[in-house]
């Protein structure tokens, strides 16, 4: 059988697979084939920002960009930043080469019709010129929010086809909200949240935080964050963790506990999701997070 027909025969099939409905708790082993045809790219980008840790000096930074099957730079993207653990960097979440768990999973849910096509960026979230530094001063994480408004989403925004009007002379970021997103592991579900909910909401409008770390705020800051952004509401909060998760277990669920009732921009079943089942501090529980919210955002 001719190599072309056999890809045509499995691409059918892949298309032809039943969709997976709502929040599981396993991924589907389909779901994570690598493809090697019909599937998206990985780019290395490296764009301008700020030390807005130390004395605000411009530094380069790296990032990693998934853009989908037949890209094309007439249309328009939503775009997901996704965010890496202390321990991390952009490298993380492995999305710097065609091996990626997080671009086979996009892969086969684009080619099978899962998800409309949209953007990711692995971005690293330590705001300083020790950036590269695993083990440099946590803190810098706690300052990516000017970093990500003042320069990383306008750098995607200026560079791919995302739906935000960019100009050099300055735009309106708050006007392509509904096309952002932000999640991310540990860390990162902290970034998300204290940083993309409760500091960018009026450029961010779906958020996703798996085991979200110990300096995640709890609900009661996060409703007061909330009477901030009168004006904007949250298209999806999806927060999910493993109850044997001795690290984040706590602060993840004290995040979200009652979120609905402190708050009025959360509804439980409708832009609201907390998810727990069994699981530690590690990769099976966040690719299962990245799963099920790549499921849902921009829905």
């Amino acid at each position: 059988v001719p190599e072309e027909t056999k890809q045509e025969e499995s691409i059918k099939e892949i298309q032809e697979e039943e969709i997976v409905e709502g929040i599981v708790e396993r991924i589907p082993v389909k779901d994570t084939y690598l493809l090697y045809t019909n599937c998206g790219k990985i780019e290395e980008i490296t764009y301008q920002t700020k030390d807005y840790y130390g004395d605000g000096s411009e530094i380069t930074k790296t990032a990693f960009v998934y853009l989908p099957k037949d890209y094309d730079e007439t249309k328009q993207y939503n775009v997901l930043y996704l965010m890496h653990g202390i321990g991390g960097d952009e490298k993380e979440w492995g999305m710097y080469n065609s091996s990626s768990k997080v671009k086979a999973m996009m892969d086969n849910l684009i080619l099978k019709g899962a998800i409309d096509p949209f953007i990711v960026v692995a971005a690293n979230g330590r705001s300083g010129a020790d950036f590269a530094n695993k083990n440099a001063d946590y803190n810098a994480f706690y300052v990516f929010g000017q970093e990500l408004r003042n320069d990383l989403i306008p750098y995607i925004d200026a560079n791919f086809a995302t739906y935000a009007e960019y100009s050099e002379d300055g735009y309106d970021l708050t006007a392509a909200r509904d096309h952002r997103a932000m999640a991310g592991l540990s860390m990162g579900g902290m970034q998300t949240t204290n940083i993309g909910l409760c500091e960018c909401l009026d450029i961010i409008s779906w958020f996703g935080a798996f085991s979200a770390a110990p300096t995640t705020y709890p609900a009661d800051k996060i409703a007061e964050c909330m009477e901030n952004f009168e004006e904007y509401d949250v298209n999806y909060y999806y927060a999910m963790c493993g109850t044997e998760d001795g690290i984040a277990f706590p602060s993840a669920k004290a995040a979200v506990t009652g979120l609905p009732e402190k708050s009025d921009k959360f509804v439980e079943g409708e832009n609201f999701t907390w998810q727990t089942l069994p699981g530690q501090h590690d990769f099976n529980i966040w690719y299962l997070g990245y799963y099920n919210f790549a499921r849902l955002v921009f829905k």
